[in-house]
């Protein structure tokens, strides 16, 4: 008798699997969302050390591209290199130049920010405490957000980038970090939307759906595997994103953006010191029009391109311009 059930259980959680599988990766191929929305990730610290320009960079998307959706990195080293003494100079720029064109703006603020090591600490802060670095943190963030909820361009804040994942080098935080900091940002700026993101493969999302007005996530297809050591493409169908995303906005009533969709290279060291022929292993033109067709089945309202500073040095770097002039035409509609 124990050994039938036992023998239950188990094809019962067989089934489980079963129905969840069919649910999740093979419940058929969706059609391509007509409507997607296009917009683009921007660092001006990235910029920088691609060697460019990166107002000119910056400009190339707004006036070029036609970009009209920003996901910009707030850096603390770059903004706040002294403590107490804040340079404003660039994204102070960066607001103007797209509320000039009706350009809408997400600044993700916090310690973990886009772009490697994703904590972008500043000497000094590294010097401190956990408790005193938190608030200093916090502090930053708070200026922030109160010298530039003023501007129309904002849309909304993205408090940390994947602060679930844990990916990049960053120092150790305090408990409940992240709640503290959505708290200040709510008092500072209540009438906006407050974004949590979280990895598009290994999660489900439902930390972020709880605790964001709205949930981020990445959307990767072919990346260097560090534990295998090789190339590989990740095995989900666009139906796994969109069923997931259906799961959270049922059970929190919230939408999914895919803040972060693959258009450069991933390969095993960071691309300022890849030769081009190992960059193609995991970024051709091929490649970028199949994540951009993946993105569009996905079903999801809006996605963030993040590579558009590696098109501009392949552009003006490498003379080598068909990624731009895709991105031209998606930006165009065309």
């Amino acid at each position: 008798m124990r050994m039938f059930r036992a023998l239950k259980n188990i094809l019962v959680a067989a089934g489980i699997l079963a129905l969840l599988a069919a649910l999740f990766l093979f419940a058929g191929r969706s059609a391509p969302r007509a409507d997607a929305e296009w917009g683009m990730n921007f660092s001006e610290k990235h910029a920088k050390n691609l060697g460019l320009d990166p107002r000119e960079v910056y400009s190339a998307f707004l006036d070029d591209l036609g970009v009209r959706k920003f996901k910009i990195a707030v850096h603390w080293d770059l903004l706040e290199p002294e403590r107490g003494r804040f340079e404003w100079t660039g994204t102070d720029w960066q607001m103007s130049e797209a509320a000039k064109r009706g350009a809408e703006i997400l600044p993700v603020i916090g310690l973990k920010v886009p772009r490697w090591p994703e904590c972008h600490l500043p000497a000094w802060a590294a010097e401190l405490g956990v408790a005193e670095r938190e608030e200093a943190l916090r502090e930053f963030m708070r200026v922030f957000v109160e010298r530039y909820r003023e501007n129309p361009s904002v849309s909304a804040w993205q408090v940390e980038n994947e602060p679930f994942f844990s990916f990049g080098e960053c120092p150790a935080r305090q408990e409940g970090f992240l709640e503290r900091e959505m708290e200040l940002v709510r008092a500072a700026d209540p009438g906006r939307p407050i974004v949590i993101s979280d990895t598009g493969e290994y999660s489900l999302w439902w930390r972020a759906a709880r605790l964001g007005d709205a949930v981020g996530t990445t959307l990767y297809r072919r990346v260097w595997f560090k534990q295998l050591g090789i190339y590989a493409s990740y095995p989900w169908p666009p139906v796994f994103y969109a069923r997931r995303a259906w799961l959270v906005d049922k059970l929190f009533g919230k939408e999914v953006w895919d803040v972060e969709l693959q258009a450069e290279p991933w390969g095993p060291v960071l691309y300022y010191d890849l030769p081009l022929e190992e960059q193609e292993k995991s970024m051709t033109l091929e490649q970028f029009r199949k994540n951009v067709d993946f993105a569009r089945r996905t079903g999801f309202r809006e996605h963030y391109f993040w590579g558009g500073e590696w098109w501009y040095w392949m552009k003006e770097k490498q003379g080598e311009d068909a990624y731009w002039q895709e991105a031209k035409s998606i930006f165009r509609g065309e």
